[in-house]
């Protein structure tokens, strides 16, 4: 996959069947659109092109700017858009001026005029455009006319629901990991820089990894305590089993929020390291203890818990 950030620089495309998307999470009902472009590109020996932009559209347009939490960086969509083997992702700088486009403008003086489409793919209940006036019906009369062929494709639907990346976040904010990760196909993740705590977890045979979150756009799920699996460079080629909480930890100070995970079998300093965190599922909720033993024994069951369910998974990293 070859990677454009310059709208100057594209190359000429052949027959581009194209779609276009803020692609957040790059979920399951965005592959089935991908596959969609990948199929009509090798029918009409074309090429797949993934138009995404950033930031985040929500984040220009929204009457709350800055409010937007990603379930995907910038770097992670680029490296799961990858896996999907298309041919080209281009990424637009999404500021006002691009913002302010009408729908026929976008349509003509941006996808015509750099891509010349043999197809546009779009995904149920497709707007663009200021105002988000445009819509399928005007893409396919604005397609007669600049000789461009459109396909919808149909919601995509888990138990009755639209997948959608809106959806997804609210299922990690709700503490439903098993459904969120259902939508994605694939286990939640994110990365953290491991900072020192006040190792009180230590003290009761529970280190844990402290870790600062640098991407401060990035969702974290809800607090709670989670099984999750733990890689890094830090940890060669090995993955580790381990639970992590999210929280003010009440029993202990309850002042300020963090995210530390206790990693099974593993006992070395890695202080200062990246490390990335797959999320499997939602054990509980956080507790206020009377005191450090009773957290202590919590704890252990909480081990046996996220160990259970951590054994009806696969490791996977691909």
């Amino acid at each position: 996959m070859k990677v454009h950030y310059d709208l100057k620089q594209l190359p000429p495309f052949k027959n581009a069947v194209i779609t276009t998307g803020a692609f957040d999470g790059v979920h399951t009902g965005h592959l089935q659109i991908i596959k969609r472009i990948k199929e009509i590109a090798h029918q009409v020996a074309g090429e797949s092109i993934i138009i995404t932009f950033h930031p985040h559209p929500r984040k220009i347009i929204s009457s709350i700017p800055g409010e937007i939490k990603q379930l995907t960086c910038l770097d992670e969509r680029i490296q799961l858009l990858e896996k999907a083997n298309i041919d080209h992702l281009v990424v637009i700088n999404f500021d006002y001026l691009f913002s302010n486009l009408t729908a026929t403008e976008y349509v003509q003086d941006f996808l015509v005029a750099h891509f010349h489409p043999h197809t546009i793919i779009v995904g149920y209940d497709h707007h663009f455009g200021k105002g988000r006036t445009g819509n399928f019906d005007l893409l396919v009369a604005l397609g007669q006319t600049h000789h461009f062929n459109v396909e919808e494709i149909n919601e995509q639907l888990v138990n009755g629901e639209i997948i959608s990346s809106t959806l997804i976040r609210n299922y990690l904010l709700e503490q439903n990991i098993t459904k969120a990760n259902q939508l994605l196909g694939y286990p939640y993740y994110f990365d953290g820089f491991i900072v020192r705590g006040n190792q009180i977890g230590r003290t009761i045979g529970y280190p844990t990894a402290n870790l600062r979150i640098l991407n401060e756009e990035k969702l974290i799920p809800a607090n709670g305590v989670y099984a999750v699996r733990v890689h890094g460079n830090c940890f060669g080629e090995k993955v580790y089993d381990g639970m992590m909480n999210i929280g003010i930890r009440p029993t202990v100070d309850g002042q300020k929020k963090v995210i530390e995970v206790n990693i099974f079998n593993f006992d070395q300093d890695i202080y200062e390291q990246f490390i990335t965190v797959m999320v499997y599922e939602f054990i509980r909720g956080e507790v206020k203890f009377d005191g450090l033993d009773a957290l202590k024994n919590q704890l252990g069951q909480d081990k046996i818990t996220a160990t259970a369910i951590l054994a009806k998974y696969e490791v996977k990293l691909d």
